[in-house]
């Protein structure tokens, strides 16, 4: 529900560079700043200060950095603020700290962290996931985990306009094969890419894959996308299941993730109940309208493709594997 932010170097015929640079670097050295009481100076530059806690901040951003890597990276890191601070001096002679397009990105990503940390606040009172409850979100998604498959894919991704989708399912489902569909496509000048893929059960959309469970070899998915369709074919697909045992750690984490997701959102319905929020101009008119609702995937008989090249073995399914599959790995 809420989103995320690096930064360059230096002068005018670098202007959009440089402004990628001030809005990340003023925002972290000032945050720097306020707590220099606290903080040791780790470098001066000209008449400013990095400080060891702008280290800090910096390294708690690295995921699994080892302890014997410490040091090292604080050097690294130490550079980089360095360049960092340079970038912003030179941005704020040049007076691009204050040219509108860098004050609208300081002030959106402001109120980003700001309404990121109320999300984590927010979030804190969801409770932990109780055994019964993994057990049976264990027990209730089969296709996950005690029927796990790994698939074999072949996937098309094709431009179309809303309207179109509805004849690209009639063709997919009349086609005697993969190559006449794609003919199909090539003759209406329809832009598309290909791609072969083999994944487990986990790397699918959750939303999908009880539909592709019930999928057998040769039939053809289509799920309309938001530039026209995605055409996705099983070409073929093994059983390799899950225990429990295996399963519980990432599942844990998935239904507590889910429960602070749901204490957001209902935070969020409240406060706009008790909000008054005026939509004007045209934006009221859309307010008004209907929503458009997304066409649901829609699974279509196709004939077998040719087997995608080897892929590498799917291997062990480990916690951070099974949360991609769930919509938390990054």
């Amino acid at each position: 529900m809420i989103s995320r932010f690096h930064a360059a170097d230096r002068h005018a015929a670098t202007r959009m560079a440089a402004i990628a640079v001030a809005t990340l670097a003023l925002l972290l050295s000032g945050c720097g700043k306020k707590e220099k009481g606290a903080s040791q100076t780790a470098a001066k530059v000209n008449k400013e200060e990095i400080t060891v806690h702008q280290i800090n901040f910096v390294l708690q951003q690295q995921r699994g950095l080892k302890p014997e890597q410490v040091d090292a990276a604080s050097k690294q890191v130490l550079e980089r603020l360095i360049d960092q601070e340079l970038a912003v001096q030179k941005a704020e002679d040049l007076k691009l700290d204050r040219d509108p397009r860098v004050v609208q990105q300081i002030e959106a990503t402001r109120r980003e962290i700001i309404a990121r940390a109320y999300a984590e606040k927010t979030g804190e009172a969801a409770p932990k996931p109780t055994p019964e409850e993994v057990k049976k979100y264990y027990d209730d998604h089969p296709a996950l985990f005690k029927e796990r498959r790994i698939y074999s894919l072949q996937e098309i991704s094709v431009e179309a306009k809303p309207e179109q989708v509805a004849a690209l399912r009639e063709q997919l489902q009349s086609s005697k094969s993969v190559s006449e569909f794609v003919d199909f496509l090539k003759a209406n000048n329809y832009r598309f890419a290909g791609n072969q893929a083999v994944r487990p059960a986990e790397q699918l959309p959750l939303n999908l894959l009880d539909t592709f469970s019930k999928l057998k070899d040769g039939q053809a998915l289509l799920v309309p996308a938001s530039n026209g369709a995605q055409v996705i074919v099983l070409v073929g697909s093994r059983s390799e299941p899950i225990d429990e045992a295996r399963a519980k750690p990432a599942v844990e984490q998935f239904l507590l993730n889910d429960a602070k997701r749901k204490l957001v959102e209902n935070d969020l319905k409240a406060l706009r109940a008790a909000a008054k929020i005026e939509y004007v101009g045209k934006f009221a008119e859309a307010a008004s309208a209907p929503t458009d609702t997304a066409s649901a995937p829609v699974a279509v008989a196709a004939p077998p493709a040719p087997a995608p090249a080897a892929a590498a073995s799917a291997g062990s399914l480990d916690a951070s594997a099974i949360s991609k599959g769930m919509g938390l790995g990054k």
